[in-house]
């Protein structure tokens, strides 16, 4: 019995359904890809922000700092003393230097699998994603970017409303210091990381839950994505622009912790 093969226009019928079905499946696998990013970001964020609140339940109250270049003042996590020029590898190891590790204890928790610094090459090998809010023990006891930080957990107002963790897109090669603002002069200082929408960045708040908090400017937004594809051309401190973006910072400055101001 003779078997009839395939005509070349059945072939091609058939690869132009493939060519079809693959154009149309593509960019829904894609989405499905960032959304499972984007809950594994969220998870990162939520086990630091536990991992913050265990510190300060066996600490008496006290706030890890959030400075990862004070290291004799409980930072928590740690930057090796070649900042920028260092090694992913080395980073890592200062990681687990901090005061947040032994509540955490994988690596891999202080970057967001979306984190686009990667593929950039003005970053150096940056690695960790998340900073703490500089109004939550994240600058100078005494005073400094405008503010009194609190200390201690009972000096946050309202825990629940209150940011501590931020995913941020410091274009110096690493997150230097903390996330800061300038409350008193309505300023922005340091950009933020949006990884997995246009619009959007991974936060946690003092209670313990996380969020994707939305910015509604485009001006705002194409400021951080200088800080991530052209860092030279970036400028720190921004004033907002127009009345979207005055709106984006008094729902930050509405969310930032801290005892009083300068």
């Amino acid at each position: 019995m003779s078997k009839k093969a395939f005509t070349l226009i059945e072939l091609l019928v058939v690869i132009s359904i493939i060519a079809i079905l693959m154009a149309i499946l593509m960019p829904a696998l894609k989405v499905a890809r960032e959304q499972a990013r984007a809950i594994h970001c969220r998870s990162n964020e939520r086990t630091l922000t536990l991992a913050w609140l265990m510190y300060k339940d066996e600490n008496d109250g006290k706030l890890a700092c959030g400075m990862p270049e004070w290291s004799t003042r409980g930072a928590w996590m740690q930057i090796p003393p070649g900042g920028a020029n260092s090694t992913v590898a080395q980073k890592k190891e200062y990681i687990k230097l901090g005061t947040l590790w032994p509540y955490v204890q994988k690596v891999e928790v202080y970057r967001c699998p979306s984190d686009r610094r990667q593929n950039s090459p003005y970053h150096q090998f940056a690695y960790a994603t998340y900073s703490i809010a500089g109004g939550m023990n994240g600058v100078e006891p005494a005073g400094a970017w405008e503010i009194k930080p609190c200390i201690k957990y009972t000096d946050i107002k309202q825990p629940a409303d209150k940011l501590v963790f931020i995913a941020e897109c410091d274009p110096r090669g690493y997150n230097n210091g903390s996330w800061v603002i300038n409350p008193k002069s309505r300023q922005w200082v340091d950009p933020f990381g949006i990884w997995h929408r246009d619009n959007s960045s991974t936060v946690s708040y003092a209670d313990g839950h996380v969020d994707m908090h939305r910015w509604f400017s485009r001006g705002l937004i194409e400021w951080n994505l200088k800080a991530l594809w052209n860092p030279p051309t970036f400028a720190f401190y921004r004033t907002p622009q127009d009345e979207e973006e005055r709106q984006d910072f008094e729902r930050i400055l509405k969310a930032y912790a801290f005892r009083s101001l300068l």
